[in-house]
């Protein structure tokens, strides 16, 4: 039986993987936060080499970051490609009505180039952390018990209502759901079935929310503080969040130093 799969962690040694997780979280994230404020088109391409870097160094394969930005990258993909063509006063190309823009090629790279590098950062965290490790961290900065427990719970089950939905097509199949071939994929009744297919869901994972609130209520949740464990942080953690920090403020200098002129 196929399992849903959410996860997104790989097993590893790298120096990113004994990263202290919440130091680890900071500085993935401050560097996040300085791609995304990057306006200078001269600072694209250290920042991928950055993020190449980085990614070399979790040493996580090279398909893992292929798999999962394949949907995403589709979608920027379709999103701006007609900027070349739509942006811009400064014609490159032009073939009848159909420009080639400078500004409209500028604002894509930069796009593309801030997209690919906060993305692949997100998957450089998410696979060299295991999730439950990454929300202890979240918790350890201030994360309040409740989201952290409802984030938790949500991803643990996750995993059985996709298991439940896998179960509840098989058996619409078996009763001869879309085995037949029509000219058009979806009718009426097609569509009523997968309605209750999904209102069937709903019921059963709220029933099952409750059931699970209950059994946790009685074990005595809430009813006891649950103390920070604080990870120990060593020498290569200091050094690879030095590192982080120092480099998304010099990126953001740099950007703020490329557009001064222009102010």
């Amino acid at each position: 039986m196929a399992m849903a799969n959410f996860e997104t962690y790989v097993s590893g040694r790298s120096r990113l993987h004994s990263w202290t997780p919440r130091l680890k979280l900071v500085s993935l994230g401050l560097l996040m936060f300085a791609f995304a404020a990057i306006r200078g088109l001269p600072l694209v391409l250290p920042m991928l080499c950055f993020t190449a870097i980085l990614y070399f160094l979790s040493e996580l394969p090279f398909s893992f970051l292929l798999k999962r930005l394949r949907y995403p990258g589709l979608f920027i993909l379709m999103v701006v490609l007609v900027l070349p063509f739509s942006s811009g006063e400064t014609i490159l190309w032009q073939w009848g009505a159909l420009a080639l823009r400078q500004e409209g090629v500028e604002a894509m790279v930069l796009i593309v180039g801030r997209f690919l590098s906060i993305l692949t950062l997100g998957f450089v965290l998410l696979g060299t952390t295991p999730f439950v490790t990454l929300l202890r961290a979240l918790r350890s900065l201030g994360l309040p018990n409740l989201i952290a427990d409802m984030t938790l719970l949500t991803y643990r089950y996750l995993f059985e209502t996709a298991e439940m939905l896998s179960t509840m097509q098989r058996s619409m199949r078996l009763r001869g759901f879309g085995q037949q071939r029509r000219r058009f994929r979806l009718q009426r009744q097609d569509l009523q079935r997968l309605a209750g297919l999904l209102g069937t869901l709903l019921i059963r994972s709220y029933e099952r929310s409750e059931r699970v609130y209950k059994a946790m209520q009685l074990r005595g949740y809430g009813q006891l503080k649950q103390p920070v464990l604080k990870a120990s942080v060593d020498s290569s953690s200091v050094l690879l969040t030095g590192l982080c920090i120092i480099a998304a403020l010099s990126f953001v200098v740099a950007d703020f130093s490329l557009s001064a002129p222009n102010l």
